[in-house]
């Protein structure tokens, strides 16, 4: 039998009204969870606790969590969770931002009573809810029986068991607690909720449980409590990630990475990843004081702290406190090998490289803003030329008018020059002119003088011959009268 089956052309505006209309509904009802906060939210937030993100309209980060965001408050809402969420525009309102000490965006605060934890971790929906809700509850949280006690075990990763009664390494307990609650899970229990495998050396105590087994703190050799449970929140081996490695930076451990591709695995990364396991387990007592040891997936990151190219799979150390970094000087194959190269990094035997000198911190400049660069032109690269070719232009065609001008201003002084020394160079002809002509002078008038000189001695002679010619003739005619 033939089915009439309506035509394709009139289910489908159907179906995709009625899939909008799901997805509107859908999305109403997430962004519904989610509160704007404006300023007087500091006046009315103290009876409640809150999960607030402060962020900025133009950051591209914060436009991302937005959806994780929205996701948040709809799954807290739904699971009856008293944690209200909201957004803050820190922009719109800065004082009020200022005052929770907001510096950067977008930032991430659960706010309780008069106390704010800031969140620094993956920026997921699980990582963040689960940071509000261990926030939000007891700062230690009981253990009233095994049970219990065994069940959070399995639950958690890393937890802290404060053992015994009230006592003042208690009260120390609880202060590490309140400060160090935005990072792990810390518990209290009596010693009969304590698991038969657990064995205490003396009560009260403090434990931490990971990697299958626990270690206790001991004061004389572990020195304070706070820095002994922010350097043991972590397990012995990570996957570590940007996120993870700015914590450990806080832990003052050196960071021993194997960097892998997880996308595309390999048998050298592979066993280079077992090698950085086993050293993690077998040489714990010896190397978790002062290494904290782990994989990163992909060498982006690592490249971009040590402004260099780290081949993949490949062994590196990090030490977060100086940007230093040591690696191996030839290829790792056994875990003794392993063990004698973390080792040598202990010793200070190892080359380091890297570090915060004067000429890294240049480095790190120009480094930084190529990448910047770089990173906007690979994104957009109509928006790199727009960006960096509007400004390069403005800034030619200034040093352009500059030079010219310049040119221009040396041009005239040049010019000022030249007629200043053909003016002196005239005045000094003149003054020539004017001496040869003073000397043609005097010479024409003492030649004049001479001349007349001479006229002068030649008439003296005439009429001297005159007046002798006179007397001889009266001297004749003297004679003749005598005669």
């Amino acid at each position: 039998m033939r089915r009439n089956v309506p035509p394709t052309g009139k289910m489908a505006p159907e179906k995709s009204v009625r899939l909008c209309a799901a997805l509107l509904l859908s999305l109403s009802t997430a962004f519904a969870h989610v509160e704007d906060l404006d300023d007087t939210f500091k006046d009315n937030r103290a009876d409640d606790i809150w999960l607030v993100k402060f962020y900025a309209p133009w950051c591209g980060y914060c436009r991302k969590l937005e959806p994780v965001w929205h996701e948040i408050g709809a799954e807290l809402k739904s699971s009856g969770s008293s944690i209200n969420v909201g957004k803050m525009d820190a922009t719109a309102y800065s004082s009020v931002a200022s005052e929770f000490g907001v510096r950067g965006y977008p930032t991430i605060k659960l706010l309780k009573g008069d106390l704010a934890y800031n969140y620094k971790g993956p920026r997921t929906k699980d990582d963040i809810i689960e940071f509000a809700n261990r926030v939000a509850g007891p700062v230690v949280r009981s253990l009233p029986s095994r049970q219990m006690f065994e069940h959070i075990l399995d639950r958690h990763g890393v937890v802290f068991v404060y053992i015994g009664g009230e006592s003042t390494l208690k009260e120390k307990y609880i202060e590490v607690a309140s400060e160090l609650i935005v990072y792990t899970y810390f518990f209290s229990a009596l010693e009969d909720a304590v698991p038969p495998t657990v064995t205490l050396q003396e009560l009260p105590s403090v434990s931490v449980f990971k990697d299958g087994t626990y270690f206790l703190y001991d004061a004389y050799q572990h020195g304070e409590l706070s820095s002994w449970v922010n350097k043991e929140r972590f397990r012995g081996y990570l996957d570590i990630d940007a996120f993870t490695l700015y914590e450990l930076a806080e832990t003052g451990k050196l960071v021993a990475i194997a960097v892998v591709d997880e996308k595309v695995p390999t048998e050298e990364g592979a066993r280079i990843k077992m090698l950085m396991q086993r050293v993690a387990t077998e040489y714990r007592d010896q190397f978790s004081r002062d290494f904290q040891f782990g994989h990163m997936d992909g060498n982006d990151y690592i490249n971009g702290l040590i402004m260099s190219e780290v081949p993949v799979p490949s062994i590196i150390v990090l030490n977060t406190s100086n940007d230093q970094y040591f690696l191996p000087l030839e290829q790792v194959e056994s875990h003794e090998q392993m063990v004698e190269f973390i080792n040598s990094v202990l010793d200070g035997t190892a080359q380091a490289q890297g570090g915060d000198s004067i000429f890294q911190r240049v480095k790190r400049v120009f480094y930084d803003a190529r990448s910047t660069v770089m990173s906007v032109f690979r994104s957009s690269p109509l928006l790199g030329c727009f960006l960096f070719g509007l400004p390069l232009g403005i800034i030619s065609l200034m040093c352009y008018g500059i030079c010219t001008a310049e040119a221009d201003d040396d041009s005239e002084d040049l010019d000022l020059l030249r007629r200043e020394e053909e003016e002196e160079e005239e005045e000094e002809q003149r003054q020539r002119a004017e001496q040869q002509e003073e000397e043609e002078q005097r010479l024409r008038v003492e030649e004049e003088e001479q001349r007349q000189r001479v006229e002068g001695g030649e008439d003296d002679k005439e009429e001297e011959d005159e007046e002798e010619e006179e007397e001889e003739e009266e001297k004749s005619a003297m004679d003749k009268k005598v005669d």
